[in-house]
């Protein structure tokens, strides 16, 4: 038998994880990074880009789920929804069980990454890259928001980690755009905002500079599995009702909606994520750098594998 392989991952320059991978499923190289689908026993089937994992089969509703429903649900009738990047198709996936949503921009600079998850992860995408609602625009998801003003009633931006390409959409001029690309000011965005404990600098930038351009600014602490470590996620606003709804209106939401079956997401859930550990009210009580367009590095030190 052939020994497996171990999987390595750093989560910052000292602390990482990995995970034992059986053998390659497919592999591609596009014009941004390499892709590459692996199976693992802990997880399932996992997609990597540039060795970094992005979904994890058994548990990717840990993240996918709290991506979408807290922001879908606040609004409670979002008609146009923008996702920028996801180019897997599941954050796509979760939006489209709403049937208020009537149309889907998905913005993801890499096509190479829609065509091999148009094929090789339409079981766990079930489809949502093919759906008529779905419009696949390829191209920079900045450039995409600024020519679209007043267009959208909640934008969930599913990134790489800040570096590279993705570095310019984590500033507070690009949160700005995105601002102004909602119809009206019950407009929601949401976003994944790095880990607290892994990455506390970053994660309390992200708030500081998600502060600087939206009046509501909801994190949401969970533990994913496939990270690895306590995350965030956190949910923006105009209007607080929308970045922070009751339990009681997100379940009724769901009901109205027919949504079940969630593995991740209820009113209850959604109330108990919004709630800090001390240390991490400590963290945000601290002065964190804002993130700027003539500012754009993070500061915490991410290694690639």
């Amino acid at each position: 038998m052939r020994p497996k392989k171990k999987h390595y991952e750093w989560l910052n320059k000292s602390f990482g994880y990995f995970y034992t991978v059986n053998h390659t499923l497919a592999a591609a190289r596009t014009a941004y990074q390499k892709l590459k689908l692996v199976s693992t026993d802990e997880f399932g089937r996992v997609l990597q880009l540039d060795g970094i994992t992005q979904v994890a089969e058994k548990n990717e509703f840990q993240y996918h789920e709290t991506m979408v429903h807290p922001a879908l649900c606040g609004h409670g009738r979002p008609k146009a929804v923008l996702i920028i990047g996801a180019g897997d198709g599941l954050i796509a996936r979760e939006v489209l069980k709403y049937p208020c949503v009537k149309q889907v921009c998905l913005a993801e600079l890499d096509g190479g990454v829609v065509d091999f998850s148009r094929t090789r992860l339409k079981e766990l995408n079930r489809g949502s890259l093919h759906d008529a609602r779905v419009q696949v625009c390829i191209g920079d998801g900045r450039a995409f928001v600024r020519a679209h003003r007043e267009s959208f009633d909640a934008v969930i931006m599913d990134l790489t980690d800040p570096f590279g390409p993705s570095k310019m959409l984590y500033t507070k001029e690009f949160f700005r755009e995105v601002k102004a690309s909602f119809r009206n000011d019950r407009g929601v965005f949401v976003m994944h905002t790095e880990s607290p404990i892994t990455r506390p600098a970053t994660f309390a930038g992200l708030q500081a500079t998600l502060r600087s351009v939206f009046p509501a600014v909801v994190p949401l602490y969970l533990y994913i599995q496939m990270y690895a470590t306590l995350w965030s996620i956190t949910v923006a606003s105009g209007t607080a009702s929308v970045a922070a709804p009751k339990a009681k209106v997100i379940d009724a939401t769901l009901a109205k909606y027919r949504i079940r079956g969630l593995r991740q997401y209820n009113g209850a859930v959604h109330q108990a994520m919004q709630v800090p550990y001390p240390y991490i009210s400590a963290l945000l009580r601290r002065r964190a750098h804002i993130i700027s367009d003539r500012r754009p590095d993070i500061p915490d030190e991410i290694i690639h594998s």
